[in-house]
């Protein structure tokens, strides 16, 4: 990982490129993460490629509720020379989760971002085949999404005994 003053100068050659591009930078516990505008993903990671970051490792979705903006999309991103990770994190709301697919340049993202769209609702602009990958083309609502309704039944536990009794007749 970039250590924190590494992390620095990245978002600071970043913010000499495009000036809107870099919103935070976070060094937690090791980490390094820099989020940026959902307009300057394709940019950013192909900018990071230059210096190293040549292997998209993962895309996922995270849910952020009740904050806005309320999703976000991140990008891990390894450097297999330098061993380095770096974490690029953008945000969307929920008014407009649109972000720009970078399945062009990154073959390997085409099944994430189909996976972070069907389980959260992110719209990736100019996605190859955008379309549900893992629930019923039919199915209504996104199910990692945190106000997605739970359902199911009570599970009997030891400590419900009392307040359920006679539940399995």
């Amino acid at each position: 990982m970039p250590d924190p003053t590494g992390l620095e100068l990245i978002a600071q050659e970043l913010r000499e490129r495009d000036a809107e591009s870099v919103l935070a930078t976070d060094h937690f516990r090791g980490k390094a993460a820099i989020t940026v505008t959902a307009g300057s993903i394709r940019e950013t990671l192909e900018w990071l490629r230059t210096k190293g970051f040549k292997f998209l490792a993962s895309v996922h979705g995270v849910d952020y509720f009740p904050e806005e903006p309320r999703f976000g999309v991140h990008y891990e991103m390894l450097d297999m020379t330098e061993v380095d990770r770096l974490t690029v994190k953008v945000r969307v709301p929920l008014e407009n989760p649109h972000v720009p697919s970078v399945t062009e340049a990154w073959p390997t993202a085409n099944h994430q971002e189909r996976e972070v769209y069907d389980m959260f609702g992110v719209i990736f602009d100019d996605h190859p085949d955008l379309r549900r990958i893992l629930m019923p083309e039919d199915y209504e609502g996104h199910p990692q999404r945190r106000d997605f309704p739970m359902g199911g039944e009570a599970i009997l536990f030891t400590h419900n005994e009392p307040r359920l009794p006679g539940w399995w007749q």
